[in-house]
């Protein structure tokens, strides 16, 4: 009669010992489960570690930018204070003051004014004769020339002013134009060379 046994399995390991206890894949998949709870808890503690450390950065930020913008202005108004005396004191005085007095008052204080201005970098925008960009201008017109260039700035009704690159009020210009053209005919002189 032919072979017709089955293999028996094997009982014994290459060792010739016990063979262990088969993995139990249950087991193994709770384990992986709780390290990957355990890593994602641990990155969500540090994202809102960061978050709420970028708010705070945030919040600084702006307590800094406020500070900045505070004391920018307190710096400006108590340039202004002395100005506003100034113009206190000419108005006290106009009354019994003289022309030359006040006119003088006024200079003295467009140079408080001045100074002010150049202590915060407030420049004035003049663009008199340069070409009009409109940037840094407000054309109020256009008026034609025979002077100036066309496009270019032929008068200025109201100054600009900037502080720093930053325009502040543009310069409020007349444009030069085309030059005019006469539409007067011109008369051939007669033939003998002579004025008739």
């Amino acid at each position: 009669m032919p072979d017709t046994e089955q293999p028996t399995a094997q009982t014994a390991d290459a060792g010739g010992g016990e063979p262990g206890p088969a993995p139990d894949p249950v087991a193994e998949l709770h384990e992986a489960l709780s390290r990957a709870d355990a890593t994602a808890a641990d990155n969500w503690n540090r994202y809102l570690r960061s978050v709420a450390e970028l708010e705070n950065v945030r919040k600084r930020a702006a307590r800094d930018v406020e500070a900045a913008r505070r004391a920018g202005v307190e710096k400006l108004a108590s340039e202004l204070l002395a100005i506003a005396d100034t113009l206190e004191m000419g108005l006290e005085s106009g009354a019994t003051a003289s022309a030359e007095s006040l006119l003088a008052g006024k200079q003295a204080t467009l140079r408080l004014l001045q100074a002010a201005f150049e202590k915060f970098n407030i420049e004035v925008v003049d663009p008199t004769g340069y070409r009009f960009d409109p940037q840094l201008h407000e054309a109020m017109s256009m008026q034609p020339s025979n002077t100036a260039e066309p496009n270019s700035v032929l008068a200025v009704l109201q100054k600009g002013y900037r502080i720093g690159d930053r325009l502040l009020r543009p310069a409020r210009v007349i444009v030069a134009g085309e030059p005019v053209v006469s539409d007067a005919p011109v008369r051939d002189a007669p033939a003998g060379g002579e004025p008739a």
